[in-house]
């Protein structure tokens, strides 16, 4: 500024300590609006990390999900496979014990000496195996 004499005016010598004060409060109000700023701008980021995060965490998770449930299916499969040889594995087992039991029962009556005429029925048969040639068919038994 320049005055009546000419002379120059420096701005802080014109301005009355009211108005320097005033002024470094509007220079404290700036800095703080800054601050304020730079603040909501780390917090804004730090909120956009933390969706990026859980994004990604929910990504993962969903894959995890996938493999588990993939998982689960083909356990499952095998399950029903299992389950389905136990079932044919206990029906073989049932006829191969009535078979066994069948053939037991002709070993018995084969080996158990009865009379008929006076004559021991062991005596009348020949036991051989290979008076018996279709032992191992199931309902065929010849006594030669």
């Amino acid at each position: 500024m320049a005055s009546s004499s000419g002379k120059s005016i420096s701005n802080s010598s014109a301005l009355s300590p009211q108005q320097q004060k005033s002024g470094s409060d509007h220079q404290r109000k700036r800095r703080r609006m800054e601050s304020n700023r730079e603040s909501a701008r780390r917090s804004r980021m730090r909120k956009q990390k933390h969706l990026d995060d859980l994004v990604a965490q929910i990504t993962e998770l969903k894959s995890d999900n996938n493999q588990i449930q993939s998982s689960i299916g083909s356990t499952t499969q095998r399950y029903v496979n299992v389950e389905t040889q136990n079932t044919v594995l206990r029906a073989q087992m049932m006829e191969l014990s009535q078979r066994l039991e069948s053939l037991n029962e002709i070993l018995d009556h084969i080996n158990s000496p009865t009379v008929c005429n006076g004559v021991y029925e062991a005596e009348a048969i020949e036991f051989s195996p290979f008076n018996l040639p279709c032992l191992n068919q199931q309902g065929c038994f010849y006594f030669g």
